[in-house]
């Protein structure tokens, strides 16, 4: 089969083009053959040889996939009430750059009806994350508020959405003009150009100086005192990514006087039955929200996985320079082949 691999870690163009065996679905999975493959900011930590794969998941990257079930565990299958050619999309722990990959049965859902390879593609890791750590974690209820650090990633995009739906109020920060009317149009209240605007004092402004329940953020670093100072009392910081760094300084006698709760979460090394639940919370929650257009798949571009007119053969290559450029909205995916 054809794969995406890093041939050693570097830049974009270390991604190359190259054949593996189709792998085989052990117990408690499924081998799907992959419509398309969602590119993900762990994906680009990886290629740098900042986020190695945990131990026993594919070297090959790829977090997410879309397409349909050519086999597995018949039993596991049966009583997930899952059948060969079912179209599924799934997470996995890596191995989504590839024609066929292999995903535990408890992490793969159905394709919501009406959409796409592409747009199913885009689901399963910004819709696991989200709920795990906004909604398990963060706790966010509706009527609450919640402060979205880059509406416009893969991950906000889809914050934004559901945290909208299920009845709370959505502040985000973006990097432009652009990006804030690309939230608002999203659903989000407010937007807070970060570039132009302290989002302290303007989350304080708008929340009439209480402040916001849950906070997700993506940049840690500095950014964590400036939350700590706009969170309400009993608030909630959930960290899910170190784009500003690992250290922070922050006051924590405010920490203890608003008794605000400081948390965060990586999800690609936990195990297959904590996946699963989310998967599950996932398909009760928020699938419905899918099937009725309250929430929809944000793709911003698709590039052929297989991609003669590039040098490495793929254009997986053009899709990490794009996602480290910062210049797109919402999720960018991989094809493989025909796509449903």
């Amino acid at each position: 089969m054809n794969v995406i691999e890093i041939s050693s870690f570097g830049g974009p163009d270390v991604l190359r083009l190259a054949d593996r065996p189709v792998p085989v679905a052990g117990a408690g999975e499924v081998l799907i053959r992959v419509g398309a493959s969602g590119i993900n900011r762990p994906d680009v930590l990886q290629r740098a040889g900042m986020y190695p794969a945990p131990a026993g998941a594919s070297d090959i990257p790829g977090l997410e996939v879309a397409g349909v079930i050519e086999g597995g565990d018949a039993q596991a299958m049966a009583q997930a009430g899952l059948n060969v050619g079912d179209r599924v999309c799934a997470l996995v722990a890596g191995g989504g750059y590839a024609e066929y990959c292999v995903a535990p049965i408890g992490q793969c859902l159905p394709v919501p009806k009406g959409l796409s390879d592409v747009e199913a593609a885009s689901l399963p890791e910004t819709f696991f994350t989200v709920w795990s750590n906004v909604f398990d974690r963060g706790g966010l209820q509706s009527g609450e508020t919640l402060l979205v650090q880059g509406g416009t990633s893969g991950i906000g995009v889809t914050a934004i959405q559901i945290a909208k739906a299920l009845g709370a109020k959505v502040i985000t920060t973006a990097g432009s003009d652009e990006k804030c009317a690309a939230c608002l149009a999203l659903g989000a209240d407010h937007a807070i150009n970060y570039k132009t605007q302290d989002f302290q004092v303007e989350a304080l402004r708008l929340t009439d100086g209480r402040g916001v329940d849950v906070v997700l953020d993506m940049v840690a670093g500095s950014y964590v005192a400036k939350e700590v100072q706009c969170l309400a009392e009993d608030g909630r910081l959930v960290i899910i990514a170190v784009q500003g760094g690992v250290q922070a300084e922050f006051n924590a006698a405010l920490v203890m006087r608003k008794r605000l709760t400081i948390t965060g979460s990586t999800l690609r090394a936990r195990p297959v039955a904590f996946k699963a639940a989310i998967a599950k919370a996932c398909l009760q929650q928020v699938w419905p929200l899918l099937a009725a257009g309250r929430v929809k798949p944000v793709v911003h571009s698709v590039f052929p996985a297989v991609d003669a007119s590039q040098a490495s053969g793929s254009g997986a290559s053009q899709a990490h320079a794009l996602m480290e450029s910062n210049q797109h909205v919402g999720k960018i995916v991989l094809t493989w082949g025909v796509q449903a």
